[in-house]
């Protein structure tokens, strides 16, 4: 019997291919952004920004103002 590579190539070829289907899809719904929460309500976890407590807008304002203020490249070089 004779070995053939290019028979040989095909099926790893398609084996490679069918795996490559069998991955599950990454679905977004479950990190998709509820619209009825308001965003300051946030979660009370251990992730928070310190100074910031849920539910209150006032707080969460300053928290994002001062994450954007050093993330601008302006304020930072001075």
């Amino acid at each position: 019997m004779k070995f053939n590579f290019k028979t040989l190539g095909l099926c790893v070829a398609a084996a490679a291919l069918l795996a490559a289907c069998s991955e599950p899809p990454e679905i977004a719904a479950k990190a998709a952004k509820r619209p009825d929460v308001a965003p300051y309500m946030g979660a009370n976890n251990g992730f928070m920004t310190k100074g910031w407590t849920p539910g209150n807008q006032a707080s969460w304002t300053e928290s994002i103002d001062k994450r954007t203020q050093g993330q601008n490249e302006y304020s930072r070089v001075k």
